[in-house]
């Protein structure tokens, strides 16, 4: 598991992100309407507030949220905001453990997280924050893997296939190294749903992402799959492989344009789920999650994902107000 650490305006790996702010507000003019004082009056009970907010889950996510701390950390100087990234599995159970104020998940909540949700008398609300594009990526020195199909996908991460001949009659007789996130990770969820039919993925596994984009570095026949934020900080040495979906006729590239108009065939939706009591109860927590969403757009795209419509966020905005 990793976790930021953020210490005045150095980040650091540690065991967790603790975020503060500083900033101030600024003074009502005496000949300002009543209005206008009453507006600042706001923004100063505002930027004063005080708590704690702690959160948990998906790495991917992680990198929006970091940045998004960034700027909040300067205007509020007195909460500290504490992230984890235990994996999106491993997020929701401290959210359903009561542990955690919010929980980022690089998929749509499951079910039986939904039931063990209610049992414990969470109520929750689920918030969009970007798309991102899970991207297949192959060794840079690899000549011969343009595209793949889920098939061809699905031959390699079942196991089945054992060398890249094995995928395809002219590919080279190569054994292939694949390599996955574990069982904790959303990405690994959304994969094994969308491929191999919810079915388990057979590969080399680690809980760190950044190993995992390490060993296809490192391996001549090896392949990946991550989050496009992961492939466009490593593009230059690695070799992203264009994927042919079930219902595709052709090979789509993953690309801002493809991967926010849903051609891309592994776009998929990036959330954080807020605990509702917290909402209510906890004003740190509340401006937080009202700054995550204003500022959602622009750290999206600054972290290499896909920010959604405007109107997606307005929406968002609308469920926050509507938690009272």
């Amino acid at each position: 598991m990793k976790k930021w650490q953020l210490v005045g305006s150095t980040t650091v790996l540690g065991t967790a992100l603790f975020l503060g702010a500083c900033g101030g507000a600024g003074q009502s003019s005496k000949t300002e309407d009543k209005k206008a004082d009453s507006s600042d009056t706001k923004s100063t009970e505002t930027k004063s507030v005080k708590g704690e907010v702690n959160g948990d889950g998906s790495t991917t996510v992680a990198p929006i949220i970091e940045k998004i701390n960034e700027e909040f950390k300067a205007e509020y100087p007195d909460v500290t905001v504490s992230v984890g990234t235990s994996g999106t599995g491993g997020g929701f159970e401290k959210f359903i453990a009561g542990e955690t104020d919010f929980s980022n998940a690089s998929r749509e909540i499951k079910d039986e997280e939904k039931a063990a949700l209610k049992k414990a008398n969470i109520d929750y609300t689920e918030f969009k924050l970007a798309t991102d594009g899970l991207t297949v990526a192959v060794n840079k020195d690899n000549n011969f893997v343009d595209y793949l199909t889920f098939d061809e996908l699905a031959k390699i991460y079942s196991g089945k296939a054992k060398t890249w001949k094995d995928v395809r009659s002219d590919f080279p007789a190569e054994e292939i190294k694949a390599f996955s996130p574990d069982q904790s990770h959303g990405t690994y969820d959304f994969f094994s749903e969308a491929v191999l039919d919810k079915g388990e993925i057979k590969a080399e596994k680690n809980a760190d992402t950044n190993v995992i984009v390490s060993s296809v570095k490192d391996n001549k026949n090896g392949i990946g799959f991550f989050g496009y934020n992961f492939y466009q900080e490593n593009k230059d040495s690695l070799k992203a492989v264009k994927i042919q979906g079930k219902e595709e006729k052709t090979p789509v590239e993953a690309t801002e344009a493809t991967v926010k108009d849903g051609t891309y065939p592994l776009s998929r939706p990036l959330f954080i789920y807020a605990k509702n009591d917290s909402l209510k109860k906890n004003d740190a927590f509340k401006e937080f999650i009202k700054y995550t969403l204003e500022k959602a757009p622009k750290a999206s795209k600054d972290s290499g994902y896909v920010p959604l419509e405007d109107a997606e966020y307005k929406e968002d905005m609308k469920k926050l107000d509507a938690v009272k």
